[in-house]
């Protein structure tokens, strides 16, 4: 026989003194979010569920959409949309049973499901983890409307292949159905990623023939908010030792299982076109601006998470643990964050962000996730501009020299034109730029700086034309192929 699957027919087999969600039987579909990977569901997922635990409301169930694969459909279908968050930290492991997602729809095979969803006046927000090269973005950050893609959904494809032109159809629907307001509400990393979005949309509707555009945009500007978010949460990607673990754990199988730190924080934009979930009060902060707790995380998370990964990975190390662990690399990430980041933040009222630092590292060394180097490292392209190039732009401007910041850019520039670690395995190139980049990488050590500073999608004028960030990146890259 086979062994039992988590699923609301399996509770009663779940081990006890687990945390097992419990749906109330008015639980219906409040919430679409559109990219329903493992971040949403060990972070805004959870924010969810315990808001309307503490609400006493059913009413913000999600409907998760997957943006590309089916795996999560196969994954959450048979289990009624329960899965696993796996907790893991240096103090031990643990693990909660979520029944926030009430559904999980593939927007490749169920496009129509998708614009009902969001035109559904029970839905009161959109929200959307979708990666940020899931926005289609030029290099002047509008909507690419060169990409082949967006053209089909601008026109009017049957099953939209982009986020931005599944939320324009589904907001189409909305406008003429019910006309009922809407919250949108980016969880990606990028600066002021709710004006993004709004951007996008406009740049959308903007596309539309006149008749078409102009009256959603009208209706879009009295009627649908944009926050603007910053979420922050260790999430690696799931193995089959987690699995087998949370196996153990839960007494079921757990096909949809998701691992995650103990740590979770989620600043949102008190700009809400109708009511949301009490996210609130449940540990996320609401607050009249974003900006400043987005650059924190952006710039000295994420901008040393980055550092670690490319420079941790050429050394020859899995984990970011383990190259935290390395007393070069652990110094030289405090002293991008002390040294190059720091000076260009304003401090929220909140933080102390010498704490803050001190956590960052913390958290990075926590052996128990086995965050992989490699997978910090997907996207490069999309991610220095909003993790590393500002601090740079910034410190350059200032009078100053980025040091740090330009190594872990150098750190990058080398992976890309390696492809191996100091042991001779291969690393991984995922990112949307590929073929591109390898072009640019291609050719003798001398003039790898000059090559991959050509790559316009990444480098600006001001960047390629600085004297100063030329010579630390050609400082950078050469230590670090002497050291490999």
């Amino acid at each position: 026989m086979d062994e039992p699957r988590l699923a609301t027919s399996t509770l009663d087999r779940i081990t006890p003194g687990v945390p097992v969600a419990t749906r109330p039987p008015d639980a219906t579909v409040g919430i679409v979010h559109l990219g329903i990977g493992a971040f949403h569901r060990a972070h805004q997922a959870v924010f969810t569920e315990e808001a309307m635990a503490a609400e006493g409301v059913g009413r913000w169930g999600i409907c998760g959409v997957t943006q590309r694969s089916r795996a999560v459909v196969d994954q959450l279908g048979p289990q009624d949309g329960l899965y696993g968050v796996l907790e893991r930290s240096d103090r031990g492991v643990s693990v909660r049973v979520v029944g926030s997602v009430l559904e999980v729809v593939s927007a490749t095979e169920q496009p129509e499901l998708v614009r009902s969803r969001i035109a559904d006046p029970a839905v009161g927000v959109v929200t959307l983890t979708v990666t940020e090269k899931g926005y289609r973005r030029d290099p002047a950050g509008r909507l690419d409307l060169h990409d082949e893609a967006v053209q089909a959904d601008v026109a009017g494809a049957a099953a939209p292949v982009t986020a931005i032109g599944r939320l324009v159809r589904g907001l189409q629907r909305r406008r003429v159905e019910s006309r009922a307001p809407l919250t949108v509400v980016s969880c990606d990393n990028l600066v002021a990623n709710g004006a993004v979005v709004r951007a996008l949309v406009a740049d959308f509707c903007g596309a539309l023939p006149g008749a078409e555009g102009e009256p959603l945009w009208d209706w879009l500007t009295s009627s649908v908010s944009f926050p603007s978010s910053m979420v922050d949460r260790i999430v690696p990607a799931t193995t089959d030792d987690d699995r087998e673990q949370a196996r153990r754990l839960l007494g079921v199988r757990d096909d949809g299982l998701v691992v995650a730190e103990p740590f979770r924080q989620w600043v949102i934009e008190n700009d809400f076109a109708a009511p949301v979930p009490a996210w609130h009060r449940v540990g996320a902060t609401l607050t009249a601006d974003v900006a400043p707790y987005e650059a924190v995380k952006l710039r000295l998370l994420n901008a040393t998470h980055s550092l670690l990964a490319y420079t941790g990975a050429l050394a020859g190390y899995a984990t970011i643990a383990e190259a935290v662990r390395d007393e070069t690399l652990a110094g030289a990430a405090a002293s991008l964050m002390a040294e190059d980041a720091l000076p260009t933040l304003r401090r929220p009222d909140d933080l102390d962000l010498q704490d803050y630092q001190r956590s960052v590292l913390e958290r990075f060394a926590n052996p128990a996730l086995r965050h992989r180097t490699t997978q910090v490292a997907m996207d490069g392209s999309m991610k220095l501009p909003v993790r590393l190039l500002g601090t740079v732009r910034d410190r350059l401007r200032a009078g100053a020299e980025p040091r740090w910041a330009a190594l872990a850019v150098a750190a990058w520039m080398v992976y890309v034109a390696r492809e191996r670690d100091a042991a001779g395995r291969p690393l991984p190139l995922d990112d949307p730029l590929a073929d591109r980049l390898r072009v640019a990488a291609a050719g003798p050590d001398s003039g790898l700086v000059e090559r991959m500073l050509g790559v316009e999608e990444v480098f600006d004028s001001e960047l390629r034309d600085s004297t100063v960030f030329r010579a630390l990146l050609a400082d950078g890259v050469e230590e670090l192929l002497v050291t490999r």
